[in-house]
């Protein structure tokens, strides 16, 4: 089957493609943290089955920090990259590669420790350890370039760090690799899907746009500490509620709050925060700030909600402070048709948190998405859709030969999701696929959640 992949361009490269319906549990981060040159790129590109240096990271976002799920005997998980670890660093660059570490250390639920055993124990490894050991994480201690047995006493140097356990391992040749697998997915936190029956509703969107303030006025208590502070928030933070007797879950995706000396750049890190949330979702309300127009951060949270095929509310809160709100609101509108072209699907509700002014707006439109996500059409309707939109319209040669549909099912919901079986699949371009979608969503809606439209060669 050919994945027809309508791509945000500000979103393109965090994570492998997906199949047809994903999971809805978190997956577990793993995380390679080390000083500059140790191979945790060759270890994350062996952990990913990939042979070549991952390099396309989210612009403006990530400086060598990469995120992709994989998985170890079954068990799934999210590896990360980092940039080298510079205990001090003398200039921005060095700055902003220590903050990625520290970031990562953060997030992880399993860290990879690795050490260059070529070049011996440093200083930087030593500060690093120690970092490691304040954070409370489960650490493995690993030390690469170990091509076999007989290079192993390059492990005694290391020693001196105080672990019980140092694991040789060759990120190049793969030398004892099954073995840190082994260890690392037995560290891993026990995977079980969740039971909650309701929709789960993840509240994203980046810093200090008003998303706890929001959710504290939906539940109609003060549920999250709200601070006009960015990024109070640590952790998403779930809340059940209730709109006329029916129940929600409420995910309050968390920012990042500054630690101490660490000097995390709260602005690049936010996307990563709502990675979680948005996973666990069925519907992601995007918060926008009003006051601020549709900035480049917003375009990549939303990017991935559409990248994890997630039902999308756009919320334009902080309505109260917008002066002429008729014309900023045809303008915000517009913005977002442009920016947010890869959303165009996502309904449009003005908001604001603070006067609780159309928040319980966005149940009744909820739960349409909830219900457009679960549709399902039949073979027998879609073969007539499809006859009514390639009648009297031949599709372009494909190496000289014609290109037919001979029909098109849908094979999956939650999103809905079709596949279209052709003589000549690679014929089927891509601005044809996005008709296709556009006329699909004229016919029969799917109002607020993702299409997605793959092609088959037919049998």
């Amino acid at each position: 089957m050919s994945d027809i992949k309508l791509r945000c361009p500000i979103i393109d490269v965090i994570f492998i493609a997906f199949s047809v319906k994903l999971d809805f549990m978190a997956k577990p981060f793993v995380v390679i943290v080390g000083r500059a040159n140790t191979g945790k790129s060759t270890l994350f590109n062996r952990m990913i089955g990939s042979s070549a240096a991952i390099v396309e990271d989210l612009p403006n976002v990530t400086r060598d920090r990469n995120y992709l799920e994989t998985e170890w005997e079954g068990k799934a998980f999210i590896a990360v990259d980092t940039g080298g670890f510079y205990p001090e660093p003398a200039d921005d660059i060095f700055l902003q590669m220590r903050e990625q570490a520290l970031f990562a250390i953060a997030e992880a639920d399993v860290i990879i420790h690795l050490l260059d055993g070529k070049e011996g124990l440093t200083s930087a490894d030593v500060e690093l350890a120690k970092t490691l050991r304040a954070s409370g994480k489960k650490v493995l201690w690993a030390v690469n370039k170990i091509d076999g047995p007989t290079r192993e006493d390059r492990l005694y140097d290391f020693y001196a760090l105080g672990v019980d356990e140092l694991l040789p391992v060759s990120a190049a040749t793969g030398y004892e690799f099954s073995e840190l697998m082994d260890k690392v997915v037995s560290l891993l936190p026990p995977a079980s899907k969740e039971k909650i029956t309701y929709p789960k509703i993840a509240v994203v969107g980046r810093p200090n746009v008003g998303k706890s303030t929001l959710v504290n006025s939906i539940l109609g208590k003060d549920r999250m500490i709200v601070s006009p502070v960015s990024g109070t928030t640590r952790d998403a933070v779930d809340s059940v509620c209730s709109y006329y007797k029916k129940k929600y879950l409420l995910i309050d995706t968390a920012g990042i709050r500054q630690k101490g000396k660490l000097g995390f750049s709260i602005e690049r890190f936010s996307v990563v925060r709502a990675i979680r949330s948005i996973e666990r979702c069925d519907v992601a309300l995007i918060v926008l700030d009003a006051s601020d127009g549709i900035t480049e951060q917003d375009q990549k949270v939303a990017g991935i909600v559409e990248k994890y095929a997630k039902g999308a509310i756009f919320l334009l809160n902080k309505w109260d402070v917008v002066s002429e709100p008729e014309l900023a609101y045809k303008k915000l509108v517009t913005e977002l048709k442009r920016k947010m072209w890869f959303l165009a699907h996502a309904p449009v509700i003005t908001t604001s948190g603070i006067e609780k002014k159309r928040v319980t707006n966005i149940f009744p439109v909820i739960d349409e998405i909830i219900k457009e996500r679960g549709k399902r059409i039949s073979t027998a309707d879609m073969n007539r859709f499809i006859q009514d939109v390639t009648s009297g319209t031949a599709l372009p040669l494909y190496r000289g030969k014609q290109v037919k549909i001979s029909y098109v099912t849908q094979v999956n919901t939650e999103p809905p999701a079709f596949v279209i079986f052709s003589n000549y699949p690679a014929g089927i371009k891509d601005s044809y696929i996005r008709y296709i979608e556009r006329c699909l969503r004229e016919r029969f809606s799917f109002a607020g959640t993702p299409v997605r439209i793959y092609k088959k060669k037919k049998a």
